[in-house]
């Protein structure tokens, strides 16, 4: 507030939050490995931007929970511990149990996750693969029409997109081979309007990504 207690302007963001968009995706698609070191100047000059808006942009990855801060490193792609994991996992599971159950109890439109699921069979390798798991997992939650559950959904997607490349980084095999199968069994429960079978799948299709990683 200024000192007339009236609302100061704000300041233009966009080119930190477009720094923030190319971090994360080549975070994303494996440029950046979890520990990996994010250091501004690098990065300034690959973006051609000052390091000001780098700084802002770390801090908004941070606030997402892909990056963190170490004094003796600087800025690093989050290492998810396994108590990270397991929390991650349990709120996960409480949100995705909710929004199954409302997909199924609207009739919702299913054409957004039947989409992901088509090009899922299309994906070229794992970077893609993980790209169309997290999509199909939007689609639901979109698809559950509830506004602030996709909200906390939204709160926790990188860090789950984190640990999707975790499990890849751990294992693939199999992955590019069996995901498509695992998607479609979960479109075809949420279509049939079979909620408790769909809880089933759901729960099962995170238990095989926690497996990899125990």
């Amino acid at each position: 507030m200024s000192e007339s207690g009236r609302v100061e302007p704000a300041r233009r963001r966009g080119l930190a939050d477009e720094v923030a968009d190319r971090v994360r995706d080549a975070i994303f698609g494996g440029a950046y490995p979890p520990g990996a070191q994010l250091r501004e100047v690098e990065l300034s000059a690959a973006l051609g931007v000052s390091r000001g808006p780098v700084r802002e942009a770390l801090l908004k990855l941070e606030r997402e929970g892909l990056v963190s801060s170490e004094w003796h490193r600087g800025a690093i792609v989050t290492t998810l511990s396994e108590v990270d994991v397991a929390e991650l996992d349990s709120l996960r599971s409480a949100l995705e149990q909710l929004a199954v159950r409302l997909v199924v109890a609207n009739a919702a439109d299913l054409t957004a996750i039947d989409e992901v699921v088509a090009r899922m069979d299309r994906a070229r390798d794992e970077h893609e693969m993980v790209r169309c798991d997290i999509d199909f997992h939007d689609a639901v939650y979109a698809a559950s029409g509830h506004r602030r559950l996709g909200e906390a959904w939204r709160a926790i997607r990188s860090q789950v997109y984190l640990f999707l490349l975790t499990r890849i980084g751990v294992s693939s095999e199999g992955y590019l081979a069996n995901i498509p199968a695992e998607h479609r069994r979960l479109a075809a429960a949420l279509r049939a309007r079979d909620v408790e079978k769909a809880l089933e799948l759901f729960a099962a299709h995170r238990g095989q990504a926690l497996d990899v990683l125990s």
